[in-house]
């Protein structure tokens, strides 16, 4: 196909704000629909090869894979083994345990559903994962997979019906994506499912100009342009996606494809000797922005400087450029690459990355491989694990709390054997308290028996606080039998505890949280958001106690649901207690090590200690929250 320099230019549209949105900038708060300009192009350009080949006879599925090694792999092994030594300096165990599983995930493109397990993509921690943005990759591989081979049956039935039934595979994909958006926004985002109709809109452009030509259209190829910027501007991660908002930037990048014919103003301006130069690098520039932006964040305890990141962000272009002109072009020049045969391309990228995935098993299984690391601080993460395990008993992990290190793998095991705090105590008494819901209420609970309260403890790991499709399955089953082993003990007053998501610190989640509450007990004490100290782990580890004493509080989430407690009316029989004035003891600065006890695991799991600290100041409250209508205890 001849050469467009145009969508070089939509290329550089796509990637500049990715790369800032993951710099911090604000401004781009939706810069993330890059990718899904990336897939629209993928698909337009790989689509339009295929189907020349087909009309001319020549399709070969061993040619299109070469193809795709030689595009995608020498500059994603670069890349890659660049993050190795740092990786190997500044990661903590648990750190490189994760990246070393995602070596593996990204040699087998399988990122996406790694990445999917481990967090979402909004989320802080996703911050410092250096090879996150290969979910992407990861999405187009598997695609790619399949799309051939399909193309090349339904090309049998004729062109109209192969159409036709690419248009029917992108609307199904594009109606489950507003559905998963609804339910299962962090898998909808990663999955392929859920993004192939993307992909297969670019497939559909590359039908409609064939034979016909590119059509032109200033005014749709502008419309088209200022769709994406509208998205890039005016989404932000609290935007369902992808869902029909993906539309917009899906959409503009397609009339952009179809309408943005030579002499158009669109055409002029991505055809641009700039944007277009960006373009031919946006592959590699973005391969290598994520992990620069990643260990940069890993290597600071405070959030590095925007002139840090801007400097970050404009070396990631310098060093897509090297790699392009170095790796990429020699690569793909079949005629005078490294790798000149077939073979000899499908060898190199087997060895490869029959080599990376040894080391990530490798890094894996050794457990973060902890022998990487000085002596002083090996021995301040032995005190750290130990304060986990002591967490792990008091916690009452495998009886009262489910998953972790306890004896019980499956959660029906768990449940039969489930019998926390229910027995009478030495002096006859048995509880009249429960508590519900994922770790930090195991830890709450942990603080109330160290209050002096007989307490009915069940917990588990990632557990939302209503029934919820999102949730792991065990969650469902532990829900169930919680209420009826209430009702058998006539327990009518519960605690509630939860790491809440993003999505979780609304108004309409928090009300559907106080109403299936209040409805079923007479009294319902709820916990707000744990201050959290993200760095905490890592001062203590690097640095020691004097360090890892003042690092910061993270009180976005505390911020974000007293925000959406205001425009709240709450149940009668419900009270709130303000976790961070109880922690903090009313100061103004909080600290995860106070007179030399370390209150906290990691960045915000008490330790034994820490459950006696808030226990202390968990007794007056108790007084209060017993018995009284509906109120806020401990208030900012």
């Amino acid at each position: 196909m001849h050469y467009r320099p145009e969508i070089d230019g939509l290329r550089a549209v796509a990637v500049l704000p990715v790369i800032l949105f993951h710099a911090g900038f604000s401004i781009f708060s939706g810069g993330f629909v890059g990718v899904d300009v990336f897939f629209v192009i993928s698909g337009y350009l790989i689509t339009t090869i295929l189907l020349k080949e087909l009309a001319e006879g020549e399709f070969s599925i061993l040619r299109f894979y070469e193809r795709r090694a030689r595009r995608i792999l020498p500059a994603l092994f670069v890349v890659m083994l660049a993050c190795v030594p740092f990786a190997w300096a500044w990661m903590l165990p648990w750190q490189f345990d994760e990246f070393a599983q995602s070596l593996v995930a990204v040699t087998l493109f399988v990122s996406n559903v790694l990445f999917w397990s481990q967090t979402g993509y909004f989320q802080a921690e996703a911050e410092e994962k250096p090879l996150l943005h290969t979910w992407s990759l990861a999405v187009e591989e598997q695609y790619y997979l399949l799309f051939p081979p399909a193309l090349f049956l339904l090309w049998r039935f004729g062109r109209r019906p192969a159409f036709y039934a690419i248009l029917a595979m992108a609307l199904v994909s594009l109606l489950l994506s507003e559905w998963g958006s609804r339910g299962k926004s962090v898998a909808t985002f990663f999955l392929a499912p859920t993004r192939a109709w993307e992909i297969l809109a670019g497939s559909i452009c590359a039908f409609v100009q064939l034979g016909a030509g590119q059509r032109r259209s200033g005014t749709l190829s502008l419309a088209g342009l200022a769709m994406i910027l509208f998205a890039i501007f005016a989404f932000d991660e609290h935007t369902r996606f992808p869902s029909f908002y993906a539309l917009v930037p899906v959409l503009g990048a397609a009339l952009i494809i179809l309408f943005a014919a030579p002499g158009t103003w669109a055409a002029r301006l991505l055809s641009w000797a700039p944007f277009a130069g960006v373009g031919l690098i946006s592959y590699s520039a973005y391969l290598w922005h994520q992990p620069l932006f990643a260990f940069a964040r890993i290597r600071s305890l405070q959030p590095p400087e925007q002139a840090l990141m801007t400097a970050l962000a404009a070396l990631s272009l310098g060093l897509g450029y090297l790699s392009w002109r170095f790796v990429e072009r020699p690569f793909r020049n079949k005629s005078a690459a490294p790798l000149v045969t077939r073979r000899a391309v499908f060898t190199a990228s087997g060895v490869i990355g029959a080599a990376f995935i040894a080391f990530g098993a490798a890094g894996h299984l050794g457990h973060g491989l902890s022998f990487r690391l000085p002596g002083d601080m090996a021995t301040r993460l032995t005190e750290i694990e130990t304060l986990h395990i002591e967490r792990d008993i008091e916690i009452r992990v495998g009886t009262c709390h489910f998953g972790g290190r306890g004896q019980y793998s499956r959660i029906d095991g768990f449940l039969e054997n489930w019998d926390c705090g229910t027995s009478p105590a030495p002096d006859g008494g048995t509880p009249r308290i429960a508590v519900y819901g994922d770790s930090h209420a195991a830890d709450k609970a942990n603080a109330l028996r160290a209050a002096g309260a007989r307490v009915a403890q069940m917990s588990a790991n990632g557990c939302p606080l209503i029934p919820e499709k999102v949730a792991f399955a065990y969650c469902a089953p532990m829900l169930r039998q919680f209420h009826a082993a209430m009702r058998e003990r006539g327990i009518r007053t519960v605690f509630l505890a939860n790491r809440l998501d993003p999505h979780e610190l609304e108004g309409p989640y928090l009300q559907a949280v106080f109403s299936y509450w209040a409805e079923r007990y007479d009294q319902v004490i709820l916990f707000s958001p744990m201050p959290e100290f993200p760095k905490f782990e890592t001062a203590y580890a690097r640095h020691g106690a004097d360090t890892g004493a003042h690092v910061s509080s993270d009180n976005t989430a505390d911020a974000a649901f007293f925000s959406a407690l205001a425009g709240i009316t709450l149940p009668e029989n419900l009270t709130v207690l303000n976790t961070r004035q109880l922690f903090c003891a009313g100061r103004v600065g909080c600290d995860p090590i106070q007179n030399g006890a370390t209150l906290l695991v990691d960045y915000g799991h008490l330790s034994p200690v820490g459950a006696r600290h808030l226990g202390d100041r968990l007794v007056p409250a108790l007084g209060a929250a017993l018995g009284h209508g509906p109120t806020v205890l401990a208030t900012q």
